[in-house]
């Protein structure tokens, strides 16, 4: 009985003594000046929330600064949420220190493998404004997610539940959304197909929230991933002609030119409502039906709920069918299981046993050649993973794709092992005497997915629906361009690099796609416009390119005009109204745009 008292007097006493300590956390993504750093949100549900990251391709970046209120004097501990990407017997490549009021503190961040909080040290500080600056060390990716200052020296909860709880306590953030939107059409992700479905369904006079994680519009054919659109243009020509490129070179920035033209034909309609740097992260339910859609900003951490009737994934991930609770595929199917028995250089495409294999993930770059040699340092740590390879430029064969790494779970390494075999490959190349004038020109830091999750709709479109040239009385979208799989050259080879990808291709003349394929088999208020419309993983290997799900996202745009028309489901459109639906689509070829009210 007296150790059960004395026990409660020490636990009472320590409560005691953390209840009165003095705390702030400060969240990396919401710096006042984030300076050369860039906000990262891409890995939000894997490791809970954006951070910055120094991106200076080897050369230090500019301090980021903000500045906060501090309510007591005291001695403050430190700890910085942070880690070592590329861990192993060398320097942390993404090193970097924290200053505060102009003064560093003594330790080097960045340091430890995994996410984690690291202790930058203890320092004595007044009260009132103080001024928080990330001091970059090595240009090579370091990443700050949070810091915490504390008059008490027990470091912030690790990695569990009790971190996201924590943190959102701490930072005073709403645990629901402070605002409630209501539209008629809610399209989540906007890269090409998300566009077209938002501008397809605002000409035809609906109110639509157009949500996208990025400052830009366009997904992998942004400035910030620089893929050329392919494909053709179907029914939807006028539309898509708003949105897609020119056939620059992968990673040409010619995109900037493409990326201006987008955002001005999307931000003409008054009707659509443009919500750039917002990032959804539920889908809220009502049986089998979406009730709404949440949505936090990037760097500001305020929250929206979105209801609408009806929901457009665009996601590429599939995040709000996946929320919601939507049967998806993920992986290629055995031969079986759709005899896709097409047989090339003497292997079926299909595997005899399914397993979790997809097309996998390319980080785009480009050098320059200058007038003068160009410094650049030693990268042991990704040279490692290049090997002897040299390059100076990525291409579309820059790609990883592994059994033992998931295309969403695992992003964030497929996304630094891009960064070390580029990196390596271009010290390689620099270690020739006709490399030394190279220099980075850009990189991208954003993961430029293929393949990840397919949504399940009424029909799953298979590649026996190329090769048979099968149409369907609902086929709103066509295409001409070949089916084209990707797989990894050390597959066939060992002694080529990981990250370099090859390609198997099917030449056809035509096929077509169902709408049937593009609403969601069991949420009855969900469309899906991308890669992760219903399909096989071979099946997916031609209409995954933008023009393609471009047509996509402007089919269920026009479907969800029927939907509102009748108050019904995406599947009704399809059972009941497929004539006039159809009329519609076959309209678009010569669809007269009315002036959008301004």
């Amino acid at each position: 009985m007296l150790m059960r008292i004395i026990g409660f007097l020490l636990i009472s006493n320590f409560l005691f003594i953390f209840s009165n300590a003095q705390s702030v956390l400060i969240e990396a993504e919401s710096f006042d000046d984030p300076g050369g750093w860039v906000v990262d949100p891409q890995f939000v549900e894997q490791m809970g929330s954006p951070y910055l990251m120094a991106h200076g391709m080897g050369t230090p970046v500019a301090d980021a600064h903000t500045k906060f209120q501090l309510g007591e004097s005291g001695e403050y501990h430190v700890w910085v949420r942070s880690k070592n990407w590329a861990p192993g017997n060398w320097e942390a490549p993404g090193r970097f220190q924290i200053a505060i009021d102009g003064r560093t503190l003594p330790e080097t961040l960045g340091v430890t493998p995994g996410w984690s909080w690291e202790y930058a040290g203890k320092i004595k500080l007044a009260s009132g404004d103080t001024e928080l600056a990330l001091i970059d060390l090595t240009g090579f990716n370091g990443r700050c997610d949070a810091i915490f200052l504390s008059t008490d020296q027990n470091a912030p909860p690790r990695e569990s539940p009790e971190l996201a709880t924590w943190r959102m306590k701490k930072s005073d953030e709403a645990s629901s959304p402070e605002e409630v939107l209501d539209f008629d059409l809610v399209v989540v992700g906007g890269g090409i197909a998300g566009c077209a479905s938002a501008i397809a369904a605002a000409e035809q006079g609906l109110s639509v929230a157009l949500i996208h994680d990025r400052p830009v519009l366009g997904g992998n054919a942004s400035s910030e991933i620089r893929v050329h659109t392919l494909g053709i243009y179907g029914h939807f020509e006028r539309i898509l002609r708003m949105l897609d490129t020119e056939h620059y070179p992968n990673g040409s920035p010619e995109a900037y030119k493409d990326e201006i033209k987008r955002h001005k034909n999307v931000e003409k309609y008054e009707n659509i409502h443009l919500y750039t740097n917002w990032r959804a992260y539920d889908a809220n339910t009502e049986g089998n039906r979406i009730s709404s859609v949440d949505a936090r900003h990037t760097s500001e951490g305020k929250r929206i709920r979105f209801i609408a009737p009806r929901f457009v994934d665009s996601t590429g991930d599939g995040w709000i069918g996946f929320w919601a609770g939507a049967d998806f595929m993920y992986g290629r199917e055995s031969v079986d299981t759709y005899g896709e028995a097409y047989e090339e250089w003497g292997e079926l495409w299909s595997p005899e046993e399914s397993d979790d294999f997809v097309m996998g993930s390319s980080v785009l770059w480009r050098t320059v050649k200058n007038d003068a040699p160009v410094e650049f340092p030693e990268v042991p740590w990704a040279k490692e993973v290049a090997q002897n390879h040299e390059a100076t430029e990525g291409t579309w064969k820059w790609e990883l794709s592994r059994l033992d790494l998931h295309q969403i779970d695992d992003a964030e390494e497929i996304r630094d092992h891009m960064l070390k075999a580029i990196y390596g490959s271009f010290a390689n190349a620099k270690d020739k005497p006709e490399g030394e004038n190279l220099a980075f020109e850009w990189i991208s830091y954003l993961v430029g997915k293929r393949e990840s999750r397919r949504l399940e709709g009424d029909y799953i479109f298979t590649f026996n629906d190329v090769t048979d040239q099968r149409k369907f009385p609902d086929s709103v979208v066509m295409e001409t361009r070949e089916v084209d799989v990707h797989y990894q050259q050390n597959l066939k080879d060992e002694s080529k690099p990981d990250f370099l990808s090859e390609a198997i291709f099917y030449k056809t003349p035509k096929y077509y796609i169902p709408y049937r394929s593009l609403y969601s088999k069991n949420i009855e208020n969900l469309f899906m416009a991308g890669r992760n419309f219903s399909c096989s993983h071979i099946g997916l290997g031609g209409p995954r390119v933008m023009r393609t799900t471009g047509q996509m996202g402007a089919a269920v745009g026009i479907a969800a005009v029927i939907c509102e028309k009748y108050g019904i489901d995406p599947r009704e459109v399809y059972t009941d109204h497929l004539e006039e639906y159809m009329e519609l689509i076959e309209s678009q070829k010569h669809y007269n745009t009315i002036a959008p009210k301004k």
